[in-house]
């Protein structure tokens, strides 16, 4: 079987309805045994690249590759799915059939289905067989995808939105088993969601989309320690700058002798340029996922409107 570094490699992908541009250049590459966080509001183009991905749409311009398969052949489009447990945001489930019809009706399209995985995870999940899917909770049916996902021998899982509807105790526990899934490094999780607490939890590399554009990707590590808050304190009668000379600040807020700055890079040199000019105190303060994604949305709505 062939192996390749990366599990998804999207090169300037697109997708355009009519004049409406859903994804404008999508970049992106997934390392295998990674879990990828694809973070964006509603409407930033999430659900159109997992489309264009599993080969569900195609792209207007661009391409990629997904698990060494390029999306754009027919028929490694269709191994790329054969290959991929995608569990979208409303399951795509039979409501008609019991837990044990389903499963039965999906094992014969996926010859690498492990009958001891589909056993191990009802038991796991704790999924009644012969109840019908219609009667199933929204966080039994995750889990019933999951199963499916799994069983079929996925090398790669594909998450649209999957902790959508759910409690919180669920989510909690789907994403332990997410963590735990990847932590054996064999299965490449791509985890789509407008939850950024839940991302920031298990991801270990993030994507920001917005407006159809990627306006920030790294790893997670990476990014929390690039950027800061910075609180400058000045003395009495000093005047705090309106701007910085090191390049890294993306917004400053003044309250009087108090300035608080939050930058993308350069944080040491910042606090180093303040002290020099006049400020008695500089604390560098860490950020989460969230004040990254919200900073980086603002900044790029911003510059939209210019």
């Amino acid at each position: 079987m062939m192996t390749v570094e990366n599990a998804i490699e999207a090169r300037e992908l697109a997708k355009s309805y009519g004049a409406v541009e859903a994804v404008r250049g999508v970049a992106l590459k997934v390392p295998r045994g990674s879990i990828y966080g694809f973070l964006g509001r509603n409407g930033a183009g999430k659900t159109t690249t997992i489309k264009m991905l599993l080969g569900m749409t195609s792209p207007t311009s661009g391409g990629a590759s997904v698990l060494g398969r390029d999306i754009a052949r027919r028929d490694e489009s269709v191994e790329i799915r054969r290959r991929t447990g995608f569990v979208s945001e409303d399951k795509g489930l039979y409501d008609f059939m019991t837990i044990e019809q389903l499963i039965r009706f999906t094992r014969p399209f996926f010859p690498g289905w492990d009958v001891g995985l589909e056993a191990k995870y009802l038991r796991a999940f704790e999924l009644p067989p012969r109840r019908r899917v219609k009667a199933l909770s929204k966080g039994m049916r995750t889990k019933l995808a999951l199963l499916l996902a799994l069983a079929r021998g996925a090398e790669l899982l594909v998450l649209d939105e999957p902790t959508e509807g759910l409690d919180p105790a669920m989510v909690e526990e789907l994403l332990s088993l997410l963590a735990g899934l990847a932590a054996s490094g064999e299965l490449t999780i791509f985890f789509s969601s407008h939850q950024i607490a839940e991302v920031e939890q298990i991801a270990d590399r993030v994507c920001v989309i917005h407006r159809g554009r990627v306006v920030l990707e790294g790893a997670l590590d990476e990014l929390k320690e690039r950027y800061h808050r910075v609180n400058l304190i000045y003395g009495e009668g000093a005047t705090p700058p309106a701007a910085f000379a090191t390049p890294g600040v993306e917004r400053l807020k003044r309250d009087g002798r108090w300035l608080t700055l939050m930058v993308s890079e350069n944080a040491e040199r910042i606090a180093a340029e303040a002290r020099a000019d006049g400020a008695l105190s500089a604390d560098l303060l860490p950020v989460g996922l969230k004040e990254i994604f919200l900073e980086t949305v603002r900044e790029e709505s911003q510059k939209s409107e210019r």
